[in-house]
């Protein structure tokens, strides 16, 4: 029979004898491998990385043919806009259009509430299933997003974004706006609220993060409230900024200065500043920009970069050269944006179109990129705890099949695992020690049924929208 003193001793999980450990080297500041070594962990810690594990253990799982690493962070995800555009916007529906086709297409394309809600279901399962562990969510405030946040399982950085302006583009080439009357006050003050029970929420998983969405949609009077607001908080705060070339010419038009400079002048940079895309930064060749101060700012501040590639590439545009971002001291961590929500796959599209951009000169590498989606990331949220597999860190933690047919033949299992597999290899998931995914099954939501409540809810959309097929036609004729 159990005995209280049972039930109150710590349960210790060990995963016995992983053949492949990506661990943390301290002294080096630098991810490892290690190998035929044990993974143990209790009361959402990690007690020991690699070696034999001698201590008493409650659950002993097989290591023998998996790869245990640690939980991906993806600083930069939207999971109530993007799931339900699969299949929308992928491709330019409008070729004239050019970036502002994607973005015509989300205006016309307005799902409702409920619509956000099972959007949002859908895209924390697969953040889940392809092995990301926190994630920073940039979303509108809605009704269930800490309930639901905190039912995932996942470990999230709630992130309620708040503007002066609405901005919209008809041919592309200028951004125009929509401005407020009380010019976003009132949603800032939502955001605060909303903060703050995240902060507080029992689940523990759950903190805050100040969110002003966009540079040129932000009066100078609230970015300023936003980032003081941050600095007293003792909390990040994250923009989307130099992410087109209209924006771009937006702000030196109306400062002449980069969207980096004006941010600067503002004092918003900082260490705990998070810039989403900062692509079109004054080193941009599509840019005749007089000045080449950009990434100094970035490095000098301590100002991180969180990189999205792929939603970029799908409007013909990318980064130049992000190896000289990282060269340059600058802080590179790395998000989904859009759909598919799959880490593996942006730090792939990551690293080749860097070499892409950069040609022979390139100093990307899937170490750096690695690290962008870990440590990297972890940094920007104060948290030397996550990110990495070292004794004292948070139990989060993904367990990869190494008999996966894409990952084999098996020498460095860490390129195969970005370049080949692509996560499709991921087979459990722990998150603060709890597991979330069990044989590639995510258990905290029915993902099936996610998928099913949003094919639904795309298709309610749809049938409200004029033109759809003009505005994003099928990639092949349908006849019937």
């Amino acid at each position: 029979m159990a005995t209280q003193e049972s039930f109150l001793k710590p349960q210790v999980s060990c995963i016995r004898n992983a053949e492949w450990i990506i661990g943390w080297d301290a002294a080096a500041q630098s991810h490892i491998y290690l190998r035929d070594g044990d993974v143990a962990w209790a009361e959402g810690r990690l007690l020991q990385v690699g070696g034999r594990y001698d201590g008493q253990v409650d659950q002993e799982l097989p290591g023998r043919r998996r790869l245990v690493m640690p939980g991906l962070v993806n600083v930069h995800c939207h999971p109530t806009q993007t799931p339900i555009f699969r299949g929308f916007v992928e491709e330019f529906g409008n070729p004239r259009l050019f970036y502002s086709s994607r973005h015509r297409f989300r205006q016309s394309f307005l799902h409702d509430q409920e619509a956000r809600l099972v959007a949002a279901r859908y895209g924390l399962a697969e953040l889940l299933a392809c092995g990301t562990t926190s994630i920073i969510d940039l979303s509108h405030a809605y009704p269930g997003w800490l309930p639901l946040l905190a039912e995932s399982g996942i470990r999230a950085w709630v992130a309620p974004m708040f503007r002066s302006a609405r901005w919209w583009t008809d041919v592309g080439h200028e951004i125009k706006y929509d401005w407020y009357p009380d010019l976003g006050r009132e949603a800032f003050a939502e955001a605060c609220e909303l903060m703050d029970a995240a902060e507080s929420h029992p689940c523990g998983r759950l903190s805050a993060l100040v969110s002003p969405a966009q540079v040129d949609t932000c009066t100078p009077e609230l970015l300023t409230a936003a980032s003081e607001y941050a600095r007293a908080r003792g909390r990040a705060i994250h923009i989307h900024g130099a992410q087109s070339y209209p924006e771009f010419n937006s702000m030196v038009r109306r400062h002449d200065m980069t969207p980096i400079e004006w941010l600067h002048s503002l004092d918003f940079l900082g260490p705990r500043t998070l810039i989403g895309h900062a692509v079109f930064t004054d080193e941009h060749p599509w840019l005749h920009w007089p000045r080449r101060n950009d990434l100094r700012l970035l490095a000098e501040t301590g100002t991180s970069i969180a990189h999205c590639p792929t939603v970029f590439a799908r409007d013909a545009s990318m980064l130049h050269h992000l190896g000289a971002y990282m060269d340059a001291g600058i802080n590179i961590t790395l998000g989904t944006d859009t759909h598919p929500q799959n880490l593996f796959e942006e730090m792939r599209v990551a690293e080749l179109l860097a070499r892409c951009a950069a040609g022979p000169q390139h100093t990307s590498s899937t170490t750096r990129i690695f690290h962008a989606a870990t440590v990297g990331a972890a940094k920007i949220l104060g948290r030397e705890d996550i990110g990495r597999l070292d004794a004292g860190a948070r139990a989060d933690l993904v367990v990869c099949d190494l008999d996966e047919p894409n990952m084999l033949p098996m020498r460095d299992p860490l390129r195969n695992l970005i370049h080949s597999s692509g996560g499709r290899c991921v087979r459990d998931v722990w998150v603060d020690g709890r597991q979330v995914v069990a044989d590639k099954r995510v258990l905290t939501i029915d993902w099936a049924e996610a998928a099913t409540a949003l094919q639904a809810a795309q298709d309610r959309t749809a049938a409200g929208v004029d033109d759809l097929e003009g505005c994003s036609p099928r990639s092949l004729p349908l006849r019937t």
